[in-house]
């Protein structure tokens, strides 16, 4: 049973891909990536465009570890995390976590947050190295 990484193209995706990859060679097995937006917004920097598709298929490759991408639009992103790994019978989800002003959260929601509460397996959040706290955030 695979581990799913919820993965965006920055810092706090690049260490939920490194745990998850990780925790992947512990186990035996392989990762399903999930990268996905609501298609709300015009351009959503989180939503890995072609070029950035091919470079983490190459990650990926480099790594041994057997591997699949997801990339969905239009559902709710912790939705499309719980129901793949529903989907593959995870293992394990990973995710990255960013520091967040209790305002922000109130008016953002938590994809991590829903997504810690709702798993049916275990979940490992990580945080990128340098992740400093709100400043703005």
């Amino acid at each position: 049973m695979p581990v799913v990484i919820g993965y965006v193209p920055n810092q706090h995706g690049d260490a939920a891909l490194a745990a998850g990859l990780a925790e992947a060679r512990l186990r035996g097995t392989g990762v399903v990536v999930v990268n996905s937006t609501k298609g709300d917004a015009f351009v959503d920097e989180r939503y890995l465009g072609e070029g950035e598709r091919a470079a983490l298929e190459q990650r990926l490759a480099v790594s041994g570890v057997r591997h699949e991408i997801r990339q969905t639009m239009g559902r709710d992103v912790a939705e499309e995390i719980l129901a793949t790994a529903r989907d593959v019978s995870a293992d394990l989800i990973v995710l990255g976590l960013r520091h967040r002003t209790p305002v922000g959260k109130l008016l953002m929601g938590s994809v991590a947050q829903r997504v810690i509460m709702e798993a049916e397996c275990p979940v490992i959040a990580v945080k990128a190295s340098s992740d400093s706290g709100a400043q703005g955030r």
